[in-house]
């Protein structure tokens, strides 16, 4: 497995256009798309991460999503050019925490962000497994040169709606 020279930190590799098809009613990129990019977001991490497509071929392992939180923050319209950028929040030796934030790549304001839990997964039995040794240190790599990164405000957020206080009651 080919080792990156130098790690960014956080990954800023990802570069995508908002296309015609996913403009919804409202005029604006419909809310799976979002989820379409930062999964191709993912993949430009993996790839990094020497778990990419080749990976799977060749091991026959590969990673499910577990969980996934998707936050919209700004609108992004049909031509826009987007940015994802990446930051490994956590990892053991089965599972990868990473947090996704999608930019509008001219204006420079952030669009949304992507919180996941991934899963590595032996696909012959369709059953969770450890990284490989070589894998791990590669995670390992990427952990260290993204532990100074400062932690998402948005990591861990629960949806909901909150009381407003009822100036009638005591």
């Amino acid at each position: 497995m080919r080792q990156p020279a130098q790690i960014p930190a956080p990954f800023d590799r990802h570069r995508e256009t908002v296309r015609p098809e996913w403009i919804d009613y409202n005029d604006h990129m419909n809310v799976a798309y979002y989820v379409l990019v930062f999964d191709h977001g993912t993949d430009a991490f993996f790839e990094l991460l020497g778990i990419d497509e080749g990976y799977r071929r060749r091991t026959g392992h590969s990673t499910f999503a577990m969980e996934q939180h998707v936050a919209y923050v700004g609108e992004v319209k049909v031509g826009d050019e987007l940015r994802v950028t990446t930051q490994l929040i956590g990892h053991d030796e089965k599972r990868l925490h990473f947090f996704h934030r999608m930019y509008h790549a001219r204006d420079g304001y952030l669009a949304a962000t992507s919180e996941l839990m991934g899963l590595h997964v032996d696909l012959a039995g369709r059953r969770a497994a450890p990284f490989p040794p070589e894998v791990l240190a590669t995670i390992r790599r990427v952990a260290a040169a993204h532990a100074g990164l400062p932690r998402p405000e948005e990591l861990g957020q629960t949806i909901g709606l909150r009381r407003r206080p009822n100036p009638a009651r005591p």
